[in-house]
C-alpha cells in the first residue's frame, strides 16, 4: 500500500493496519497475487421476507460485475423462500448455494441471529472451499471495483456516516448491563460489511452470537444489535484492515471530496414498507 499517496485521509491506524482508500494500491497487482496464491472468496448475504423480492437480484447482478472479479466466489444466500431466488447468470468460478433459515417476526431478532447462521456454515461448509469470508447486507448495490485488495486477515469497514466525526458521536452501546458496552472505541464500524479468513471470520461471528445470548438471558438488547457486538468484538480484536466508507457510501451524504470513488452504495432505504410483519 502507497501509505503517502493520500494526504488528505487518514491511511493507517494506530496498531498499523491500512484503511483503504482509492489511489493507494495497484488494483493489477493484489489481483495477481491473489491469484497465485489460490484465494477464494465466500460471500454471504441474508435476504428474508420483503428483502428478498426487493433487493437480492440487484445485489447479486452487481457483485457479478464488481466484486472480486477473476477470482472464485461463492454466494451463500440464507433466506426463508429459497423457491422464490431468481435465476442469476454467474460467470465462470462463481457458484450460489441457498440456505433456508427461519424468519423472525422481528427484524431486530433476524440481524441478531445471523451471527449463528454465518458461524455454522463456515463451519459446515465454507471452510472446506474457500480462504476467505465477506458478509454483506442485503439491500446493497455495487457501483464499482470491490477486488481483492480488500481481502485480509480481519476486514472492518468505517460507517460512512461517523467517519468525520469526533468519537463522542460514535454510538457504541453505553448501556453497562450488555456485552456490548463501550466507553470508548477506534472508530465506528458498520456492519454492512465485515469479512477476513474463514478463521477469523468464524470467531468473530460465534464471538458476537455468544455475547448476543449472554444478554438475552439478561433481558438486555444492545442498542444497535450486532452491529454494537460487532464494534464490541472489533475494538478487542483489532482488524488488520480497514475498509474506507467508498466500501460501503450513501448517496444522502452528499459531496465529500475524499470520497473519490464509490464501490458499494446503499439501495433506497423502505424500512416502513419492509420492516412491518
Amino acid at each position: 500500500f502507497h501509505f503517502r499517496s493520500r494526504t488528505d485521509v487518514q491511511t493507517c491506524t494506530t496498531w498499523k493496519a491500512p484503511i483503504l482508500w482509492e489511489g493507494m494500491f495497484d488494483p493489477e497487482v493484489y489481483d495477481q497475487n491473489h491469484k497465485k496464491e489460490g484465494s477464494s472468496v465466500a460471500l454471504t448475504v441474508f435476504a428474508v421476507g420483503r428483502y428478498l423480492d426487493e433487493y437480492l437480484e440487484t445485489f447479486l447482478n452487481s457483485s457479478e460485475h464488481h466484486f472480486m472479479v477473476g477470482l472464485p466466489v461463492s454466494y451463500y444466500v440464507f433466506t426463508d423462500m429459497p423457491e422464490k431466488v431468481l435465476h442469476i447468470h454467474l460467470g465462470p468460478q462463481r457458484t450460489l448455494k441457498m440456505i433456508k433459515v427461519q424468519r423472525h417476526s422481528r427484524w431486530q431478532d433476524i440481524s441478531m441471529m445471523r451471527m449463528k447462521a454465518i458461524s455454522d456454515v463456515i463451519e459446515s461448509d465454507i471452510r472446506h472451499h474457500s480462504t476467505h469470508v465477506f458478509c454483506f447486507d442485503v439491500d446493497q448495490v455495487f457501483t464499482g471495483r470491490f477486488g481483492s485488495e480488500a481481502l485480509g486477515d480481519s476486514v472492518a469497514l468505517l460507517h460512512a456516516y461517523y467517519y468525520h466525526l469526533p468519537k463522542i458521536f460514535y454510538t457504541y452501546d453505553r448501556n453497562p448491563k450488555s456485552k456490548a458496552y463501550m466507553e470508548n472505541g477506534d472508530f465506528y464500524y458498520h456492519a454492512a460489511v465485515f469479512g477476513g479468513s474463514w478463521k477469523s471470520v468464524k470467531s468473530l461471528a460465534e464471538g458476537c452470537y455468544q455475547n448476543i445470548m449472554e444478554d438475552k438471558q439478561n433481558n438486555v438488547e444492545a442498542l444497535w444489535h450486532d452491529e454494537s457486538h460487532l464494534n464490541k468484538y472489533l475494538w478487542l480484536h483489532k482488524p488488520s484492515r480497514v475498509l474506507s466508507p467508498e466500501y460501503c457510501w450513501d448517496t444522502h451524504i452528499g459531496y465529500r471530496s475524499d470520497i473519490q470513488v464509490t464501490r458499494l452504495l446503499w439501495a433506497p432505504k423502505q424500512y416502513d414498507k419492509l420492516r412491518t410483519p
